[in-house]
Protein backbone atom coordinates (compact mmCIF):
# COMPACT_ATOMS: atom_id res chain seq x y z
CA UNK A 1 0.00 0.00 0.00
CA UNK A 2 2.98 2.11 0.32
CA UNK A 3 4.59 1.62 -2.43
CA UNK A 4 1.45 2.13 -4.23
CA UNK A 5 1.14 5.53 -2.70
CA UNK A 6 4.60 6.75 -3.24
CA UNK A 7 4.23 5.52 -6.51
CA UNK A 8 1.12 7.87 -7.03
CA UNK A 9 2.97 10.68 -5.80
CA UNK A 10 5.59 10.40 -8.04
CA UNK A 11 3.70 10.04 -10.80
CA UNK A 12 1.64 13.03 -9.72
CA UNK A 13 5.30 15.58 -9.52
CA UNK A 14 6.37 14.11 -12.64
CA UNK A 15 3.13 15.68 -14.32
CA UNK A 16 3.71 18.51 -12.27
CA UNK A 17 6.79 19.24 -13.99
CA UNK A 18 5.85 18.08 -17.43
CA UNK A 19 3.20 20.51 -17.01
CA UNK A 20 5.16 23.55 -15.85
CA UNK A 21 7.68 22.84 -18.86
CA UNK A 22 5.12 22.61 -21.41
CA UNK A 23 3.40 26.14 -20.24
CA UNK A 24 7.22 27.80 -20.22
CA UNK A 25 8.84 28.70 -16.30
CA UNK A 26 7.01 32.37 -15.40
CA UNK A 27 9.01 33.74 -12.95
CA UNK A 28 7.01 36.58 -10.33
CA UNK A 29 10.09 37.67 -8.58
CA UNK A 30 11.39 40.66 -11.26
CA UNK A 31 15.03 41.16 -9.45
CA UNK A 32 15.68 37.54 -9.99
CA UNK A 33 14.14 37.57 -13.45
CA UNK A 34 17.00 40.83 -14.03
CA UNK A 35 19.50 38.60 -12.72
CA UNK A 36 18.79 35.31 -14.54
CA UNK A 37 18.85 37.54 -18.04
CA UNK A 38 22.11 39.06 -17.02
CA UNK A 39 23.77 35.72 -16.80
CA UNK A 40 22.25 33.58 -19.74
CA UNK A 41 22.23 36.88 -21.93
CA UNK A 42 18.22 36.71 -22.50
CA UNK A 43 15.56 39.23 -22.86
CA UNK A 44 12.97 40.02 -19.79
CA UNK A 45 9.46 39.93 -20.96
CA UNK A 46 7.04 41.58 -18.53
CA UNK A 47 2.99 40.15 -18.63
CA UNK A 48 0.95 42.98 -16.56
CA UNK A 49 -1.80 40.83 -16.95
CA UNK A 50 -5.50 40.44 -15.29
CA UNK A 51 -5.27 36.44 -15.92
CA UNK A 52 -8.70 35.47 -14.06
CA UNK A 53 -10.84 38.32 -15.27
CA UNK A 54 -9.36 40.53 -18.30
CA UNK A 55 -10.74 38.88 -22.13
CA UNK A 56 -7.96 40.12 -24.23
CA UNK A 57 -5.46 38.85 -21.10
CA UNK A 58 -7.11 35.60 -21.06
CA UNK A 59 -7.12 35.46 -25.32
CA UNK A 60 -3.00 36.43 -25.63
CA UNK A 61 -2.48 33.33 -23.18
CA UNK A 62 -4.48 30.92 -25.05
CA UNK A 63 -3.16 32.29 -28.89
CA UNK A 64 0.32 33.32 -27.84
CA UNK A 65 1.75 32.50 -24.73
CA UNK A 66 1.01 28.60 -24.12
CA UNK A 67 1.51 28.16 -28.04
CA UNK A 68 4.57 25.80 -29.56
CA UNK A 69 5.79 28.75 -31.10
CA UNK A 70 6.37 31.02 -28.24
CA UNK A 71 7.67 28.36 -26.11
CA UNK A 72 10.25 27.34 -28.30
CA UNK A 73 11.36 31.24 -29.10
CA UNK A 74 11.49 32.15 -24.89
CA UNK A 75 13.29 28.94 -24.22
CA UNK A 76 16.45 30.64 -25.26
CA UNK A 77 15.66 33.98 -25.83
CA UNK A 78 13.14 35.15 -23.00
CA UNK A 79 13.11 34.50 -18.88
CA UNK A 80 9.04 35.48 -18.94
CA UNK A 81 7.39 37.05 -15.82
CA UNK A 82 4.28 37.11 -15.44
CA UNK A 83 2.92 40.49 -12.78
CA UNK A 84 -0.68 39.44 -12.22
CA UNK A 85 -3.72 41.65 -11.25
CA UNK A 86 -6.28 39.33 -10.71
CA UNK A 87 -9.95 39.34 -8.82
CA UNK A 88 -10.25 36.08 -7.82
CA UNK A 89 -7.46 34.85 -7.65
CA UNK A 90 -5.32 35.29 -4.04
CA UNK A 91 -2.01 36.54 -3.92
CA UNK A 92 0.30 37.31 -0.96
CA UNK A 93 -0.12 41.10 -0.21
CA UNK A 94 3.56 41.14 -0.55
CA UNK A 95 3.17 40.41 -4.35
CA UNK A 96 0.33 42.56 -4.61
CA UNK A 97 2.75 45.08 -3.63
CA UNK A 98 5.33 44.17 -5.45
CA UNK A 99 3.41 43.84 -8.75
CA UNK A 100 2.04 47.35 -7.74
CA UNK A 101 5.40 49.03 -7.76
CA UNK A 102 5.92 47.75 -11.15
CA UNK A 103 3.28 48.54 -12.77
CA UNK A 104 3.71 52.07 -11.79
CA UNK A 105 7.03 51.93 -12.03
CA UNK A 106 6.44 50.90 -15.89
CA UNK A 107 3.68 53.35 -16.01
CA UNK A 108 1.00 50.47 -17.15
CA UNK A 109 -2.06 51.79 -18.01
CA UNK A 110 -3.98 48.72 -19.36
CA UNK A 111 -4.15 45.12 -19.74
CA UNK A 112 -2.08 43.57 -20.98
CA UNK A 113 0.76 45.20 -21.40
CA UNK A 114 3.73 43.62 -22.63
CA UNK A 115 7.14 44.61 -21.94
CA UNK A 116 10.43 43.35 -23.34
CA UNK A 117 13.63 44.67 -21.78
CA UNK A 118 17.62 43.69 -23.01
CA UNK A 119 19.26 41.71 -20.55
CA UNK A 120 20.97 45.29 -18.95
CA UNK A 121 17.23 46.31 -18.20
CA UNK A 122 16.83 48.88 -21.02
CA UNK A 123 13.07 49.10 -22.18
CA UNK A 124 13.09 47.64 -25.79
CA UNK A 125 8.94 47.44 -26.56
CA UNK A 126 5.75 48.93 -24.50
CA UNK A 127 2.72 47.33 -25.88
CA UNK A 128 -0.59 47.41 -24.13
CA UNK A 129 -3.36 45.49 -25.66
CA UNK A 130 -3.64 42.27 -27.62
CA UNK A 131 -5.09 42.55 -31.05
CA UNK A 132 -5.37 38.99 -31.64
CA UNK A 133 -1.67 38.46 -33.95
CA UNK A 134 -1.33 34.57 -33.84
CA UNK A 135 2.02 33.65 -32.30
CA UNK A 136 3.97 33.30 -35.59
CA UNK A 137 3.51 36.86 -35.82
CA UNK A 138 3.70 37.41 -32.38
CA UNK A 139 7.74 35.70 -32.43
CA UNK A 140 8.38 37.43 -35.34
CA UNK A 141 7.85 41.05 -33.67
CA UNK A 142 10.24 39.56 -30.53
CA UNK A 143 13.22 38.39 -33.09
CA UNK A 144 13.01 41.64 -34.40
CA UNK A 145 13.30 43.28 -30.86
CA UNK A 146 16.39 40.56 -30.71
CA UNK A 147 18.27 41.75 -33.27
CA UNK A 148 17.84 45.80 -31.88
Amino acid sequence: MIMKKFAICVLLALTASWVGAAEGEWLTDFPKAQAQAKTENKMVFLDFTGSDWCPPCKALHKNVLTSKEFLEFAKDNLVLVELDFPRRKKLSAELQKTNRALSEKFNVEAFPTLIVLDSKGKELSKEAGYGGESAKEFVGKLEKLKKK
